[in-house]
């Protein structure tokens, strides 16, 4: 018997069924070798909403909440039941599009008459191959990422000699190196000043530990001098035969410095003698994690934050709460974790429903988990060693649905018990509430009823304990983000508490009971010391236009704006712009830019949304913060050109404007992210353009004003960091302790006659390929340095792949063997 009693195929049959809509096929097979009784449903995550009216007749897909969807057959309540060997082919349309793996419908669970659950994993995935499949609709001109596209943008690259990659990233302000280098070893002397930089000295030391043992290795001399450095993150690094001195503006200078020193240093202990000087450009440079959506373990995020820490990152925003999960042990409301933080199908409720292909098995499920104070103290310690800031978010009123849930079970069971008074003084919801609304996610009561003054006491008893956690770990609480991003339209319409507080107070819409909501907030985190931090729509009102303005309630230094939903052609490309000219604090979080969440490249096998496009690691490397439309020509979500009209009107930043920009930060939502590899696979190599981008100095690219010229510098400048990824920075995230589980590119190749060429995005990376339709390994013969394979015979299938210096590879890319036409050329 098969470990699962159903085999499951889904396919994308066409795109082009009608605007916004898409045909699918599913395909369900008894394999148990039993009868399924009559009164089974089969249920599945999906982000593409099956069209009621449009399934096959004797079959029905229900829409639940949020992704869940259930099907069922007219069948499976009478009848005999599902036969061994039985097959069900159900045809239906949805909502959208479907052009690659992440579209399908994910996560599968059966439950049966008895009730009984049981796991049926993903399906198989058929593969799109016709255009009808690969392209959304008539106007998508965003083309396929397949082989041949790949080797059109990869021939814009050249390999550089060694010699001539760049040792340093993100790259420093100066950098001078001599002839000659000296040696450092495992033993070297660290000299310290007095009483300080202890904790530096200590990381130093690891970073020594592998190299070989010497009595006459160079000596490293730590200080801490500001003088003639501006910037308290600038660092000094001078390098000579028997002294190696790193001067910081204070100790993040001095740390900043370390981790240069680190990317000069030889595995034998040998670092060129030269000098450095270097400093940010931006005082926030930061990553955020999403673990709500899929849990990310204690470990997972301290490998993170050593790897931020190597590209000299200082923020870590922590989004710990969702619809989908709370993850922070709250000591006065236990429900929060005991129900918000595990996602399946509980024999005793306690528990989330699936989300995002998690499946139904709680324990097992990547929706399950949260961190207890240790683990949490534990991360804010090991940030703070490193000078990474956490900042930790807590969503609310929308994306709320953990805590909302978790609140009704406390109030139940609190009033079951008979305590009333003590039964609400945590509710979160209205149950009065009548509102008809629909998340971006698709769920129905996500949104926390911001008129009972049980909300305020929550969010109070939240704050409260995460300053508690952050005293205990020692570590400076500075701000607390709140998220206030996607309330759905019609929140609150339906709620008599919220209409009743609306007319107290003379209101004539929601956007004021909202902003109302947000002062609120913005006030109890200044009870506690705390900055406000949040997403762009808490500092925006509804404009006569319907246009999004600023609110010049909160604009000042206490409030903090992360600016992110800037896809070209909303719109609302310059809202950060808008945001800081009228005097907010701006983190530039753009989705179009800086979504590590969203694809890499039009390609089905490539995880990852689209909704802004499509990210590559070129995206991340080539925004210009200060100036977005100089960047390299703006495409929206379906490749077209952005009018040079539209390009015109964006608002442009002042000289005001400019200083309110805080910095980067790039963003990694975990819909997708269901593993601690997957999440590795889509931070890396983007990570390291942002934080190139976010430290490195001005490259200059928007003061050129001819377009051709421009682009031409910023080729070269993507050309030499994409050989230092490729050749430096890749190569040392292979190396243990870190060895990193980052993208590898998929090599571009195509066939001409019996010749084959080959490249890869990043040079450096080895090209292996077979001839024998075996897969390719790190053994395989290497494609050489002209990128070319010859002879090829035309029977023959080529396969290659980019691997890294530990024999990882790539996808796999295949090119079939080809054949003459009449007029004797090679076809596909």
């Amino acid at each position: 018997m098969r470990s699962r009693p159903i085999d499951l195929a889904w396919e994308c049959l066409s795109n082009l069924v009608d605007e916004q809509v898409f045909a699918a096929r599913l395909v369900l097979s008894n394999v148990s070798g039993r009868t399924i009784a009559p009164g089974w449903a089969v249920y599945f995550n999906t982000a593409r909403p099956a069209l009621a009216d449009s399934v096959s007749p004797g079959y029905a897909i229900a829409h639940l909440n949020g992704d869940l969807f259930r099907l069922t057959a007219a069948s499976s309540s009478s009848g005999a039941g599902w036969a061994p060997g039985q097959e069900h082919a159900v045809h239906y349309q949805a909502r959208f599009w479907a052009i690659g793996d992440t579209d399908a419908p994910l996560g599968f669970y059966l439950v049966e008459a008895d009730g009984r659950v049981t796991d049926l994993g993903d399906p198989e995935i058929l593969p799109f191959a016709r255009p009808e499949q690969l392209q959304r609709h008539a106007d998508d001109a965003w083309p396929p990422a397949d082989a041949a596209w790949r080797w059109r943008e990869n021939a814009q690259l050249q390999q550089l000699p060694r010699a001539r990659v760049e040792r340093i990233t993100p790259q420093p302000v100066s950098a001078r190196f001599a002839g000659g280098t000296c040696l450092l070893a495992a033993d070297s002397e660290i000299a310290l000043p007095a009483g300080g930089l202890a904790g530096e000295a200590a990381l130093l030391r690891a970073l020594l530990a592998p190299l070989p043992r010497s009595g006459s290795a160079a000596r490293i001399v730590l200080d801490v001098d500001p003088d003639g450095m501006d910037d308290p993150e600038a660092y000094r690094l001078d390098i000579g035969a028997g002294t190696v001195r790193i001067r910081g503006a204070s100790a993040h200078g001095v740390f900043n410095g370390i981790q240069t020193l680190g990317q000069l240093l030889e595995a034998d202990g040998s670092v060129p003698l030269g000098h450095v000087a270097d400093a940010p450009r931006f005082r926030y440079r930061g990553m955020m994690l999403d673990v709500a959506r899929h849990f990310a373990a204690k470990e997972t995020v301290l490998r993170l934050i050593d790897c931020m820490a190597l590209y000299k990152l200082n923020r870590l925003h922590l989004h710990l709460t969702d619809d989908e999960g709370w993850r922070l042990r709250i000591d006065a409301l236990p429900e929060l974790t005991d129900i918000g933080s595990r996602r399946g199908v509980a024999s005793d409720g306690a528990a989330l429903p699936p989300s995002f292909g998690s499946g139904a098995d709680v324990d097992a499920s990547p929706g399950t988990g949260f961190y207890e104070t240790a683990d949490f103290v534990a991360i804010l310690r090991h940030a703070h060693a490193r000078h990474i800031e956490v900042i930790p978010e807590f969503n609310m009123p929308g994306h709320a649905r953990a805590a909302v849930v978790a609140m009704r079970a406390r109030h139940d069971r609190l009033l079951a018990a008979g305590d009333a008074d003590a039964a609400w003084e945590y509710r979160l919801d209205d149950p009065d509430d009548a509102s008809v609304y629909e998340s971006v996610q698709m769920w129905h009561d996500n949104v926390i009823c911001i008129a009972l003054p049980s909300v305020d006491r929550f969010i109070e008893t939240v704050v409260a304990h995460v300053a508690a956690l952050y005293r205990e770990a020692g570590v400076p609480l500075r701000a607390i983000h709140t998220g206030g991003d996607e309330v759905p339209a019609g929140a609150w319409l339906g709620s008599p508490r919220c209409r009743a507080l609306m007319e107290e107070r003379g209101w004539t819409g929601v956007g004021q009971l909202h902003a109302d909501f947000v002062g609120r907030c913005r006030a109890i985190l200044a009870r506690h010391g705390l900055a406000f931090a949040g997403w762009e729509e808490n500092a925006l009102l509804e404009g006569a236009d319907g246009q999004a303005v600023p609110n010049p309630d909160f604009a000042g230094p206490d409030f903090h704006v992360y600016a992110w939903n800037n896809a070209w052609g909303s719109g609302k490309e310059d809202v950060a712009y808008r945001l800081a000219n009228a005097g907010y604090e701006v983190v530039l979080a753009n989705a179009a830019n800086l979504y590590f969440d969203l694809a890499y490249a039009k390609d089905p096998q490539e995880p990852g949304y689209y909704w802004a496009g499509f990210v590559e690691t070129r995206d991340a490397f080539a925004f210009c913060p200060l100036d977005m439309a100089a960047g390299e020509a703006a495409r929206d979500p379906m490749g077209r050109p952005v009018p040079a009209a539209r390009l015109a009107a964006l608002e442009r930043l002042g000289a005001a404007g400019r200083a309110h920009i805080a910095g980067l930060q790039g963003e990694l939502w975990a819909e997708n992210a269901c593993s601690p590899a997957r999440l590795e696979y889509l931070v890396m190599p983007r990570m390291i353009a942002l934080a190139e981008r976010a430290w490195a100095p001005e490259p200059g690219w928007s003061a050129i004003a001819d377009p051709a010229a421009r682009s031409a510098a910023m080729q070269a400048d993507w050309n030499a960091f994409a050989n230092r990824l490729g050749q430096r920075e890749l190569p040392r995230l292979d190396r243990p302790p870190l060895a990193w589980d980052y993208r590898l590119p998929p090599p571009g190749a195509v066939r001409a006659g019996d010749v084959v060429r080959a490249n890869v995005a990043l040079p450096g990376l080895a090209l292996h390929y077979t001839l024998d339709g075996s897969a390719p390994t790190a053994a395989s013969p290497r494609v050489g340095a002209a990128g070319e394979v010859a002879p090829v015979p035309r029977d023959r299938v080529f396969k290659v792949a980019a691997f890294d210096t530990r024999g990882r590879g790539s996808r796999i890319v295949t090119l079939e063997p080809t054949s003459l036409d009449a007029h004797g050329q090679g076809t596909r």
